[in-house]
């Protein structure tokens, strides 16, 4: 190989809002400014992107709106040296078309969604011929197990935090100084049938809870012990804070779940709901795997569906949570990360 920059084309349509968009611009980030890859991201709706990372356009990345029509003829098509679909979105026939074409067909993965079940390993970096043309397909799994492709984090990660100043956070969007007594909740999930009753507990609650909601529109109001605080829609950096700012983050989906565990704070998940309930099933795989599993599932489990969330009895935990959720992120933090498994397992492909 020459000592040109790696081209890359990752391929991402919209189909859970802001998650499949926030990985895939976290990822084409990571590449382009730590790799020094040069990264096209084709996105089929540019509206989450707008939101999640406002100046996308002064960054190393290039963001093409993902067209209904390609251009012909395809042998004019400029395709990359390896091409990522996010999330088993193929890229268009015409594009695949002039992959297959090139002097040295390009590497070419399919970024899958994250599990800690058990068949992830074993399926990770397996390949599979197209049916017609001269290509393959590999199929790079994240994942918490070693032997998997890992999870997305920052080389500056541990920077950030280290010189991220809570007070001023807490000044810049109107909060006041926080009381000793207070427990400050960020909340990020999908429509939840369990959040009235679980907003009633927190105003009876005997501590007060000072509730963030980034990205609403919601007036700030005090109901009992609880107040709710609305946040302006936070660019992906400015997310890293709101998790560090608060003691316990419900959050949702892949991205702000992998995020939340980086923070090394008490947090509940609540997965992406699917119509076979298949997601019950990767949130006990991730519960089995996790130090403080036992002592969260019960929760976790009735905030996404199974039973009424016990806030009662799941705020008396949260003290002992501290430490086995810091060693988890220590754990995942000391192998490599995402990006760079998937750097090394192009490079090694294009040698």
């Amino acid at each position: 190989m020459t000592n040109t920059p790696t081209r890359c084309d990752i391929f991402c349509t919209v189909v859970d809002n802001f998650g499949d968009a926030g990985v895939s611009w976290r990822l084409a980030r990571q590449l382009a400014g730590e790799f020094g890859w040069r990264v096209r991201l084709w996105i089929d709706d540019l509206a989450p992107l707008l939101r999640m990372a406002p100046n996308h356009a002064d960054g190393p990345v290039e963001v093409r709106l993902w067209p209904k029509t390609w251009p012909t003829p395809w042998l004019a098509i400029d395709t990359a040296e390896v091409v990522i679909e996010a999330f088993a979105c193929e890229p268009p026939p015409i594009y695949i078309e002039a992959m297959a074409i090139r002097a040295r067909p390009p590497v070419w993965l399919n970024l899958e969604y994250l599990s800690a079940e058990n068949w992830v390993a074993g399926c990770h970096g397996l390949s599979s011929p197209h049916p017609r043309l001269p290509l393959l397909k590999h199929f790079f799994f994240p994942g918490f197990a070693p032997n998997t492709g890992g999870l997305l984090r920052e080389r500056d990660y541990g920077a950030r935090r280290q010189a991220f100043d809570e007070s001023a956070f807490r000044a810049e969007f109107g909060l006041p100084k926080k009381a000793p007594d207070e427990l400050t909740i960020s909340l990020f999930s999908y429509p939840n049938p369990a959040l009235p009753e679980l907003m009633q507990a927190w105003a009876a609650s005997p501590q007060p809870i000072r509730l963030l909601l980034p990205g609403s529109s919601e007036a700030a109001h005090k109901t009992g012990n609880l107040t709710v605080h609305p946040l302006p829609f936070l660019p992906q950096p400015r997310y890293d804070e709101l998790l560090w700012a608060c003691d316990l983050n419900f959050v949702r989906g892949e991205d702000s779940f992998v995020r939340a565990q980086w923070a090394g704070k008490p947090f509940v998940w609540h997965i992406y709901p699917q119509t076979d309930e298949a997601h019950q099933a990767k949130l006990d795989a991730f519960l089995s795997i996790h130090p403080a599993g036992p002592r969260l599932k019960a929760f976790w489990q009735a905030w996404n569906g199974a039973g009424t969330p016990d806030w009662p009895g799941f705020t008396a935990s949260l003290p002992g949570l501290k430490a086995p959720l810091r060693e988890w992120a220590n754990t995942l933090a000391a192998r490599p990360d995402l990006a760079s498994k998937l750097v090394q397992f192009c490079l090694d492909r294009l040698k």
